[in-house]
């Protein structure tokens, strides 16, 4: 079956993909009962009409349902990639068909194209950013002062995202509202802790088919997401050793039953 081609402004790889991202879609929406009741009641509330909406996001099955929930909301929104490895195509080109949502997205794009994919979510003229590493809006706060009094906030989940954010504070020239997601609770314990401790170690055997049981692992550092990579190596059976030079945290894998060395 291929797709038919629809006039939403985007740029995905392949359309004639946007049945088998429509699948996964909808496989990845049953392990997200909170977000789909969140999309019911966007549905009918509509809190986010009349609004434009830029967000640069990994853009996967999972992230899908959020934009899914921004259109239920009324939003008139525009999806770029923060990371162009993490893309899905067949994911982009059936928020495209399938949901008529604007994406711009195609897994292993260039900087070059990275690039103009930013500028085409501030050619949006966006009052509210979702942003995965501050480009967006480092290229605002740069590039297009005379937007700045369009717009009503932005909300940030990374860690390099809240450093930049906090330097363009301290210079005096973040003049809007910034959610720092990133310090969210839910944010380290699941996400962090949970989501990445998973999905690190799902990585890496994917890509070497190597059996961790028995195997010595190094984890480097004991924050938030080193302490998920840990319980979950140790779970496949792993000798796990932490490297950490906060006196604290490493007392904390101590206690949490790790060898503690250092680097060298």
């Amino acid at each position: 079956m291929v797709a038919t081609p629809v006039q939403i402004k985007h740029e995905v790889k392949d359309q004639s993909l946007a049945p088998l991202g429509k699948q996964r879609i909808e496989w990845a929406g049953r392990e997200m009962p909170v977000l789909r009741q969140i999309q019911e009641r966007f549905a009918k509330e509509k809190p986010l009409s009349g609004i434009k909406l830029a967000a640069c996001c990994h853009v996967t099955t999972e992230t899908a349902h959020l934009a899914i929930a921004l259109k239920n909301a009324g939003a008139d929104a525009v999806l770029i990639a923060s990371n162009p490895l993490s893309t899905q195509d067949d994911v982009a080109a059936s928020l495209v068909v399938d949901y008529g949502i604007s994406v711009f997205a195609i897994k292993g794009e260039d900087e070059e194209t990275y690039l103009r994919h930013v500028e085409t979510a501030l050619d949006h003229r966006p009052n509210i950013i979702i942003d995965d590493g501050s480009d967006v809006v480092a290229t605002l706060v740069k590039n297009r002062q005379d937007q700045l009094p369009e717009l009503i906030g932005t909300t940030e989940e990374t860690t390099t995202g809240i450093v930049r954010l906090r330097a363009m504070f301290n210079d005096g020239v973040l003049t809007f509202p910034a959610m720092n997601v990133n310090d969210a609770d839910t944010k380290h314990f699941f996400d962090n802790r949970y989501g990445t401790g998973q999905s690190t170690l799902d990585g890496i055997i994917r890509a070497t088919n190597v059996l961790l049981a028995g195997k010595t692992t190094v984890v480097v550092g004991y924050g938030w997401c080193g302490k998920g990579a840990a319980l979950r190596a140790r779970g496949l059976g792993a000798n796990v050793v932490v490297t950490e030079i906060d006196p604290v945290r490493a007392i904390e894998a101590i206690m949490d039953g790790f060898r503690v060395m250092p680097m060298a």
